[in-house]
């Protein structure tokens, strides 16, 4: 769930956790004032699996040595 940021005239900022699909605060949780909601500098991405700019484009003797290397770990752990 996304992190938005809410600033209050009494209480100052603070932070909601909500889903996407709810509506935005109106009022301060702690002392019931009017709120805005801010844009939030806070943005927590993260690129994982393949299809991403890092491992698409690495150099041919890079993919050469992972895959020597994952033939290896695969080879070793399944000689048991």
């Amino acid at each position: 769930m996304p992190t938005y940021e809410y600033q209050c005239d009494r209480c100052g900022r603070f932070e909601a956790f909500q889903a996407i699909t709810e509506s935005p605060l109106e009022r301060c949780p702690t002392c019931g004032g009017p709120v805005r909601r801010m844009i939030s500098r806070n943005i927590n991405i993260l690129f994982k699996g393949s299809g991403f700019h890092v491992t698409d484009y690495r150099s041919s003797s890079y993919k050469e040595a992972a895959k020597k290397e994952q033939s290896t770990v695969s080879t070793s752990t399944g000689s048991d």
